[in-house]
Parts: structure tokens; sequence; C-alpha cells
């Protein structure tokens, strides 16, 4: 035998031949011990393919997904923004019904519904911010000021009153009912990355990649806070929440940190330590002590805000990099594709 080895190990590869006094010894298989070949291959498939718990997957976009918002009055109405320079309004559970938006530019990267979920707001990369009949889908005026990309967009909690930031460091604020503009936000030295109104309407709180949070009287324009320097934030802010009460934010940012602001006093009152990576979203849960964080370290943290302890880690296969929705069971994650999924969490 070793002869025949040595030739096959020479010719690299070659049949091989047993004499009888090769064989050691005869073993007798039934049948019934032999594994089946389709068990054997469902096994490999049943390891190797990724179990899919999403509720609706939307395909049409042909570009990476940057934006997704969820109507507060109509819990199937979804909007989505990508690369592609579109927007769509979907129904989840009626894939064959979609609303394009189209009139961009460049990616459409924010969306957000008015609280009486009647209006859509978009904004762009190419500057603009639009908005939209949320009903028909249909084009209701542009709003123009800004010079760079638009970061995000957000409504005020009663009435048409919508707010955006932008790459060029300013903050603008449009009546969309009238299509007036109706204040300029200027102070932060650096892209406007997050910001919002407070929800009794009274305040604007802003986060910029000059790593400063700023609070403002929506009415006149004027700065009432700057939160920079320690034990604040050392990079640049990429995301912020409101409490339900107004009375605190929680912002995120590339430093990996988490810290929760005093609206009112403009302090640091807690800081959230334990990701690894930029924070991408953050979360208040209304009228409770919990607060959400995902991170670009593929953790999603729930705190319990009042030892500012992390109570539950799940972890992700993808980096969390979008939002955390609260207004019904669902978390959406758009990704570097061009799908959007919607799992359902369940207490």
């Amino acid at each position: 035998m070793s002869s025949r080895n040595s030739d096959k190990n020479e010719q690299g590869q070659g049949d091989v031949f047993l004499d009888d006094s090769d064989i050691i010894h005869e073993v007798t298989m039934d049948d019934d011990d032999l594994p089946d070949a389709e068990d054997s291959e469902s096994g490999s498939d049943r390891e190797n393919s990724d179990e899919d718990d999403s509720m609706h997957i939307f395909t049409g976009h042909n570009g990476e997904v940057y934006a997704v918002a969820c109507s507060p009055t109509d819990p199937a109405l979804v909007a989505t923004g990508s690369g592609d320079d579109r927007g769509f309004l979907w129904k989840i559970g009626q894939g064959d019904w979609a609303s394009e938006l189209l009139g961009h530019k460049d990616s459409v990267s924010s969306l957000a519904f008015s609280t009486d979920g009647q209006l859509l707001a978009s904004g762009g990369f190419d500057g603009l911010v639009q908005i939209w009949d949320a009903s028909s889908g249909n084009l209701k005026c542009q709003l123009d000021g800004p010079v760079q990309g638009i970061e995000w967009v957000r409504w005020h909690p009663r009435g048409h009153l919508v707010l955006a930031g932008s790459e060029d460091s300013s903050v603008w604020m449009w009546n969309a009912d009238k299509v007036a503009n109706l204040n300029v936000f200027s102070g932060h030295s650096a892209s406007v990355t997050c910001g919002n109104f407070t929800p009794d309407g009274k305040t604007i709180c802003t986060g910029s990649d000059d790593a400063t949070l700023r609070v403002w009287n929506p009415r006149s324009g004027e700065i009432v806070h700057v939160v920079r320097g320690h034990p604040y934030h050392t990079e640049g802010l990429t995301c912020l929440a409101l409490s339900s009460d107004s009375s605190l934010a929680i912002t995120g940012s590339k430093d990996n940190s988490v810290h929760i602001v005093n609206i009112t006093s403009g302090k640091v009152v807690s800081s959230l330590v334990s990701h690894l990576d930029s924070i991408e979203c953050v979360g208040l849960q209304p009228s409770s002590p919990w607060a959400a964080t995902g991170s670009m370290d593929q953790k999603l943290i729930i705190w319990d805000l009042h030892h500012s302890l992390p109570r539950c880690t799940c972890d992700h296969e993808v980096h969390w990099t979008l939002t955390l929705c609260s207004v019904n069971t669902n978390i959406s994650h758009p990704f570097l594709d061009d799908e959007v999924n919607f799992p359902i969490l369940m207490d």
C-alpha cells in the first residue's frame, strides 16, 4: 500500500485499488444507519439560513434607504427615503400599494409626518424641504433656504410648523400652510445633525457636529443654553430625544457616550456609559424611566434612568443606524441596502 500511496502522491490524483491483502475488516451497514441526503441538505440549509420575522418588506428603492417615518394616525402608513433621490408612501400589508414622491435632486435624507398625520415633510441632500399630502402623496409646496443638505426635519407638536437642520450649520423654521419662513437659528459652527421641538412646543433643542447642544427660543430665535465641554460630549452629536414633560434631553455622540441634560438649567444630569462605538439612535419611553440607545457596536441597550444602569442588551448582526419608533410596537431599521424591515418587539 505504501508504494501505491507514493505513486498517488506523485501523480496528485488517480484511482486507488485494493488487493485482498489490504482488507483488514469488513463492516456491514444497514441502510437505516446511513444518513439521508435530503436530511443532510435541509439541515445545512437550516443552519445557513437566517430566520425572517419581519411583517413586511418594501423593495421599491434602487439605492440605500436613509429615512423612515411612521404615520402617527395610521399605523399601516409608512414613508421611506433613499439614495435614489426618491421617497415612497407605503401601506404595511398592502404590497401592491405605493405612492412615489418625486422632486428631490439628491438623496432623501429625512422624513417626518405632522402630528395630525395630514402632511409629510421630506428633506434632501439637495437642501430642499418638500411638503406632501400624506393621504394622496401629492406635493403641496417646497420650502427653500438652506444652502447645503438637510440633515433632519421635524414638526411642531401642534400645528403645521416645520423645523429643519442643515449641513450649513443653520436651523430653519417655516409655516407649511403659508409657505413662509418664520425664523433662522444661527450659532452652530458645523452641521446640525439632530434637533426637535420640545413636546410642549415652547423650546427647540439642536445638536451639532461642533459637539454642542443648543436650546433655543422659537419665537425670538435667541439661544437659551449652550451645553458643551466636560462632562459633555467631546465629539459631534449624532442624535437626540426629548422627554414627554419637556424637561430632559438625551443625546448621543460619535465619542460613544450618551448624556442626559436638564433643558431648563442646561446642566448635564447623568451619563450612560456602556457602548463601544458611535451612538446612532436614542429614544425615551413616555411616562416611564426607560431609555434605549443604539450604536455602531451592534448593540441596542435598554437603560434604567433612575439608576443610570443598563437593564437589557440586544445584540444585532448589523449596526443600528437610524431610529427607534415609540409610537407603536415596531422598530424600523433601514440599513445600507434597498429594503426596509419591520420586526415586532414583544414584551
